[in-house]
Order: structure tokens, then C-alpha cells, then sequence
């Protein structure tokens, strides 16, 4: 994969701004769950960049590979997460899918036992900006690390 454009350097107010909310939202939903919201959103999305980015965020927050493993397939392996991670992840599912669910009612009355109207507030804003950040990197063809460094060492 060969990147197109350094959006960070062609644009760096941009992506200062959209950092911002980024930083802003971790504080919010603490950054685990944000984290856990922003992987979800990129396997969605198809976004490799992310996708590393994020696993690695993960494993720095104590997720294990057990964890990591299910995420995609999260209501299969739902022991695993907890009842408010179940209700982020059906949220950033239907919100990230907004074309094709139209989020239903019933998924706003489920995350809402979880979840405080600000608290989901801020995970709606989480899940957009990660679609941002995907539309970007894909975009431009973002280069994840782990294949920065294996081309290093090829």
C-alpha cells in the first residue's frame, strides 16, 4: 500500500481539530471504552490504519488477545464483554450503519439504560469522528505500523 497524501501535514489544523474531539471523548467515555468503540467502528469501516492503531491502544488498556479476537463477533462471545461494552458496541453498530439501520428506537432504548444523555452524546460523537478518521485514512491510504514494519525488515 502506497500512501497518497500527509493529510496530517497538508492539513494540520484539521487534524488538530478533529484530535481535539478525539482527546475529548477518551476523558469522557474513559479511554477503554472509547477505544473499544473506535475498533468497532474501523473493522465496520474496513480501515486498516485503525484497526492497528487501535488493537494496539487496546492491549496498552489490558484488553487480551481473547478480548481482541471477538470483538467483530462480540454478541457471540458476549461473556466476555460487559453489559455497558455490549451496549456501545450495538450502538456504534447501528450509528455506523446509519444508511442501513436508520438506528432504530429500540437500540436508542437500549443503550440508554446504559449509557447518560451526555455519556451518549459523547459516544455518538466518538463513533463519528472515528468514521472520520477511517473515510481519511482510507482515503489517503494510511500505512498501519505493523506493516511499516515489516516492510523494515522484509
Amino acid at each position: 500500500m502506497t500512501s497518497r497524501l500527509d493529510y496530517a501535514h497538508a492539513a494540520p489544523e484539521g487534524m488538530k481539530a478533529l484530535g481535539a474531539v478525539h482527546s475529548y471523548v477518551g476523558a469522557s467515555l474513559g479511554k477503554a471504552l472509547a477505544e473499544l468503540v473506535y475498533l468497532r467502528v474501523s473493522q465496520i469501516n474496513g480501515c486498516a490504519y485503525c484497526l492497528d492503531l487501535h488493537t494496539r491502544a487496546l492491549v496498552a488498556e489490558g484488553f487480551t488477545v481473547d478480548k481482541l479476537a471477538l470483538v467483530s463477533v462480540w454478541r457471540e462471545a458476549e461473556a466476555l464483554f460487559s453489559e455497558r461494552e455490549r451496549a456501545a458496541l450495538a450502538w456504534a453498530e447501528t450509528v455506523t450503519k446509519v444508511a442501513e439501520t436508520g438506528v432504530p428506537d429500540a437500540e436508542f432504548a437500549a443503550v440508554s439504560t446504559q449509557f447518560s444523555e451526555k455519556e451518549l452524546a459523547d459516544l455518538t460523537i466518538a463513533i463519528g469522528v472515528m468514521s472520520a478518521y477511517n473515510r481519511i485514512a482510507i482515503a489517503f491510504r494510511a500505512t498501519p505500523a505493523a506493516v511499516k514494519r515489516a516492510a523494515i525488515h522484509a
